[in-house]
């Protein structure tokens, strides 16, 4: 038997990309479409907000994948099985809105793939048709095809480069499928905030019920720091206490994108700062020995 928190599996299914099984039962037991866990991965870690990609309350576990960007997701990525998780804290947020809309359509960016596929989920299991659109900027970095493919009953593959599936972006599929078979009834985009701008700017055009998914920065996770305020339709919201889902047709992507760069510059400094010290220590190991 596991420990609470306890690393199950830690594998690695694209570049800077790992997907990670954990024991953490009540959360598996109670958890829906939409929602996230704050997670920090040792006492000097912050806290970070995590989509649960999948759950399996029969096993006790929790899918979370994670793209390393910083100091906490590098730490995290070289964790060994077994190891615990400093803190776990969920299911958080407002789970999706599921019901028989009719035919859905899930756009997935990048990393954004995995928080569309509980969706995906759900959504097909509600008797929706669904459609899903995968994107990226190569082929590189498209993860979670097949586990997409078993919840849809079209999936289309499309990249920037060509590199596989169809050359172009997820707005090109989108309003090709809209152009073939009409309006859906919903569309659900997930992944970069430039993407989900733009999907929201297209279905918008067309008058179809667009949902979006936000990941701002987040510090506690609960609606008391205020550091996840989005404005929609001209209000301040909280998007870890009434989000993380909003209408993209109301959301203010400009202002959301420019807070999202703030701290930019000093993630890269801790993760540049992480690898040295990672270097430093392999370097003195081979000293030593």
């Amino acid at each position: 038997m596991y420990e609470q928190n306890a690393i199950i599996e830690n594998t690695q299914i694209a570049e800077k990309v790992n997907r990670y099984l954990i024991y953490a039962p009540l959360i598996a037991s109670k958890r829906k479409a939409g929602q996230f866990v704050m997670v920090r991965v040792d006492e000097k870690a912050e806290r970070i907000p995590l989509t649960i990609a999948d759950a399996d309350p029969q096993t006790g576990t929790i899918t979370l994948v994670v793209q390393e960007v910083g100091f906490s997701t590098a730490k995290m990525a070289r964790m060994q099985i077994g190891q615990k998780l400093e803190d776990l804290v969920g299911p958080l947020g407002l789970p999706t809105h599921i019901e028989r809309f009719g035919r859905v359509v899930i756009v997935g960016g990048g990393i954004g793939i995995a928080p569309a596929h509980p969706i995906a989920q759900a959504m097909k299991r509600a008797e929706n048709q669904v459609y899903t659109i995968l994107g990226a900027r190569h082929c590189g970095l498209i993860i979670m095809e097949e586990e997409m493919k078993k919840v849809s009953d079209e999936l289309t593959v499309c990249t920037d480069d060509g590199s596989c599936g169809q050359k172009g972006l997820v707005t090109d599929v989108l309003e090709e499928h809209i152009q073939k078979k009409g309006k859906p009834d919903l569309v659900a985009a997930i992944g970069p905030l430039i993407m989900m701008k733009y999907v929201s700017l297209l279905t918008k055009k067309y008058a179809v019920p667009t949902m979006v998914s936000l990941n701002p920065i987040m510090v506690d996770g609960t609606g008391m720091c205020g550091g996840c305020r989005v404005t929609v339709g001209g209000k301040t919201k909280f998007a870890c206490v009434e989000g993380p889902e909003f209408d993209g047709h109301l959301v203010d992507f400009e202002e959301l994108m420019q807070r999202q760069g703030f701290y930019r510059q000093q993630e890269h400094e801790s993760i540049r700062q992480f690898h040295d010290g990672c270097r430093m220590g392999a370097e003195m190991s081979k000293v030593s020995s």
